[in-house]
């Protein structure tokens, strides 16, 4: 027999943990001196505790440790547990993988540009939904107003009713900027089935994979966003995979002053 300290030499566990396993039932001493109180551990039960500590260093708790020892002596079971360790242990370095490229990025950009974090970036999925849209080509950017006073007049006597947390976007279709003669599709989220009118299309648009970034104030900022966005897509290994539009939270409809204004631009990206 050993004493618990001999036995945490040999198991390469200290006697804490020993005595914590002896608490919950994972590795309990073969005798205990009922006037000493002393743990006395067996040979035999040192690869019990090697496979614990392998089972540990795998990354397994030990209430599932628990669980597998009660069937370690059948491989095919065993097998499962690991294959199940390994898909997980995969996905946490893809995560960490992850998390450490955003990090480096950010580290650069911000080396390069003090103002770089001024628009946090993050990418989601964009869900599917259904729109009130109409889609113009229109002599400038700036007269994107004319397209929502089509959507609205034409819908006025729809009994039109917004989606819970409607969104109201413009979609910039051209391939890069043009100065003039601009294709853009303003949409708007609502619930409910509506036929088409001169102008306005209802329709469901699909899911998206976006790039955003969204900020508070006039829309002057919107080049450096673009940017910071651009930037971010380049560094982070993604790639631009359709058109750029912006979803207006707060827009000229609920407030006059353009400091209140609350915009999230958005590329559709995909991985490379």
């Amino acid at each position: 027999m050993l004493k618990i300290g001999d036995f945490s030499k040999l198991s390469r566990i200290s006697i804490r943990m020993l005595r914590h396993y002896d608490e919950i039932g994972l590795l309990m001493p073969k005798n205990i001196d009922t006037f000493t109180a002393y743990r006395y551990y067996a040979e035999d039960q040192l690869p019990m505790a090697a496979r614990i500590v392998a089972l540990k260093d795998m990354g397994f708790s030990l209430s599932t440790i628990t669980e597998i020892l009660k069937s370690y002596e059948n491989p095919q079971a065993l097998a499962e547990y690991l294959a199940v360790k390994q898909s997980e242990v995969q996905a946490e370095a893809e995560e960490t993988k992850r998390r450490l490229l955003l990090l480096d990025t950010a580290i650069k950009r911000l080396r390069k540009d003090e103002t770089a974090m001024n628009y946090n970036v993050t990418v989601k999925t964009f869900p599917e939904r259904y729109v009130a849209s109409v889609r113009k080509v229109i002599p400038t950017y700036d007269q994107e107003g004319t397209l929502w006073s089509i959507l609205m007049t034409e819908t006025a006597s729809l009994g039109m009713q917004l989606a819970d947390n409607c969104n109201s976007l413009a979609m910039f279709h051209d391939d890069g900027y043009k100065e003039t003669d601009v294709d853009v599709e303003v949409q708007m989220t609502v619930k409910g089935r509506y036929k088409n009118t001169e102008n306005v299309v209802f329709k469901t648009e699909p899911a998206v994979q976006i790039a955003s970034a969204t900020y508070k104030g006039s829309y002057d900022q919107l080049t450096a966003v673009n940017q910071a966005v651009a930037s971010w897509v380049q560094d982070n290994g993604y790639e631009f995979d359709g058109m750029m539009f912006c979803i207006y939270h707060v827009s000229p409809a609920q407030t006059q002053n353009p400091n209140d204004y609350v915009t999230e631009v958005c590329y559709s990206v995909k991985k490379k």
